[in-house]
């Protein structure tokens, strides 16, 4: 399949014809991301990884998109969502589908702590096609698969340097490309690459920033 970043958290993914689009958020290109798209993965129900404003418009123009997302936030969208919110479902933990011809397979649960006054939000690992895993904003490692390509949360409020090398080292895949970086200027983009990229790189991982809007086999 081939996968392309918009930005931030938001990868879109090709396979015969069909795209599968996850965490379209306000610091994405969600219009480039959507172009076509049969259905959307949202992992949480942050603004950097959901931009309602666009993506129930896309539901409301096109009868054939779908759209999972944790069951608290789906069920939050259904009830804005007039007549598409039949096409909105529950993302549940440790659930498999198939979806717009890719295989899904759920993990996690709920969102990296950010602070004890900070109420944890619930959050849905993404496993597609038993290759590519985007995590959202967490750290889950995935008990069940082995992974090929992983999407790293580069850089959050609830995150260090140290957690994500160590959640490189524990996924243990053979790519790895960052996301969650849309709050870094290139000094902190230079210094994530590096770190990561030497590091996961003693395990075996091979490490590549994708600009927004280029695309890459996986």
């Amino acid at each position: 399949m081939k996968l392309t970043k918009y930005g931030h958290a938001c990868v879109r993914l090709e396979k015969d014809g069909r795209v599968l689009v996850i965490d379209p958020g306000t610091f994405s290109d969600v219009a480039a991301a959507l172009e076509g798209a049969d259905a959307v993965l949202v992992t949480h129900e942050h603004a950097d990884h959901l931009d309602t404003t666009r993506v129930l418009p896309a539901l409301a123009a096109d009868p054939d998109l779908v759209l999972y997302a944790p069951a608290p936030l789906a069920a939050t969208l259904r009830d804005g969502a007039g007549d598409a919110a039949t096409r909105i479902l529950d993302a549940v933990p440790e659930a498999a589908f198939d979806l717009a011809g890719f295989s899904v397979r759920t993990y996690g649960g709920q969102h990296a702590l950010i602070h004890a006054h900070i109420p944890v939000v619930h959050n849905i690992g993404y496993v597609i096609d038993e290759a590519l895993y985007h995590p959202g904003d967490s750290f889950t490692v995935p008990h069940d698969v082995q992974v090929t390509t992983l999407l790293v949360p580069a850089h959050a409020p609830w995150s260090k340097s140290g957690e994500v090398i160590d959640f490189v080292i524990a996924v243990r895949p053979k790519k790895v490309y960052p996301i969650h970086d849309g709050l870094l200027n290139e000094r902190g983009l230079a210094l994530v690459d590096g770190h990561v990229g030497r590091f996961g790189g003693l395990y075996g991982a091979s490490y590549e920033r994708l600009e927004s809007g280029v695309g890459r086999e996986v």
